[in-house]
């Protein structure tokens, strides 16, 4: 069912218990550099391979944790959630793990990849709304009569707590890095990195990355205050219209917020194919590509790009090889 009270953003505390739920489930993802990409940056670049994650995304780490916390009343009341893609799959791997039916309702023209896995998961599908902002809004109509526990994409503490255990796992490995650049749809991905950064590794700077196309989450974050943009990116994991109350609130915490252009992404992902032999969705790419267009205050330096999703539609595919 859907609730309008606040959500309180998450604790350290709250990382390190969703770490250890999740253990079970996911082993840690790698974090490699790789030596043409950093001659061609001119700086140490690890690049955070969530694109490994069984579901090809780092948001199953959000879902896994989400779920694991159900009561038994819950289970048996189901999930409802929407998506474009990528935190569909995430909620409908963790509904599958714990025996939770589950529905994800997601924008017209889905990528046929994502529906695929959903479906395959066990879940099932309804498309609705042009946008991801019209779809949210029948969501929110019908939850209350459907009886299900109403899933939003980032208004989930929960959730941004299992993400951070990525940012757990790579300053770990990396306590030293100077910069992390993190992609933005929701903005789970950067309120869990600010969450991170600021208990175990303070001077590193955390930078928001989102496509030109589809600006809300970072006109909202210039603006304090929330606002809605159109939605012209072709990279469905960024194709956010609006921003959500609880990430934006934790990623007053960045250090910077980037705009890049989705033919940018379109090169860094193709960067990231030819030179570091990973194949990244759009979304997965738009880290390297905030990287790229600010790489000459990081000469030298270490940093970190999270390559979020491998999830590329046939189409992104043949563009990108051609």
């Amino acid at each position: 069912m859907s609730t309008d009270l606040p959500a309180t953003p998450p604790s350290f505390t709250d990382v390190l218990r969703a770490a250890r739920l999740i253990a079970p489930y996911l082993p840690q993802t790698p974090m490699w550099s790789y030596p043409v990409l950093d001659a061609h940056l001119g700086a140490e670049t690890f690049v955070k391979h969530e694109n490994a994650q069984p579901t090809g995304a780092f948001k199953v780490r959000g879902g896994l944790n989400l779920l694991a916390g159900f009561t038994a009343g819950r289970e048996k009341a189901g999930v409802l959630t929407y998506s474009t893609g990528n935190h569909a799959q995430s909620i409908a791997y963790a509904a599958r793990i714990f025996g939770v039916p589950c529905t994800v309702v997601m924008p017209e023209n889905p990528n046929p990849a994502k529906v695929a896995m959903v479906e395959a998961l066990g879940a099932a599908v309804e498309i609705k709304g042009a946008t991801l902002v019209e779809t949210a809004e029948y969501v929110n109509a019908i939850a209350d009569d459907r009886g299900d526990r109403l899933v939003s994409p980032a208004d989930e503490p929960d959730l941004i707590a299992g993400v951070a255990t990525l940012y757990l796992e790579m300053f770990t490995r990396q306590p030293d890095l100077d910069a992390v650049f993190v992609p933005v749809g929701s903005g789970t991905g950067a309120a869990a990195a600010c969450l991170v950064a600021r208990a175990v590794a303070p001077r590193c700077r955390v930078i928001g990355v989102q496509s030109a196309q589809a600006p809300a989450a970072h006109d909202s974050w210039r603006s304090g205050e929330p606002v809605r943009r159109p939605i012209e990116t072709v990279a469905d994991g960024l194709a956010t219209g609006s921003a959500f109350a609880l990430p934006q609130g934790m990623m007053r915490g960045l250090d910077d917020f980037l705009l890049v252009d989705d033919e940018d992404i379109r090169a860094a992902q193709r960067l990231l194919l030819t030179k570091a032999h990973t194949l990244a969705e759009l979304a997965g790419a738009a880290a390297l590509a905030g990287l790229i267009a600010v790489r000459g205050e990081f000469t030298g330096r270490k940093v970190a790009v999270v390559c979020t999703g491998a999830n590329a539609r046939p189409a992104e595919l043949q563009r990108m090889l051609a």
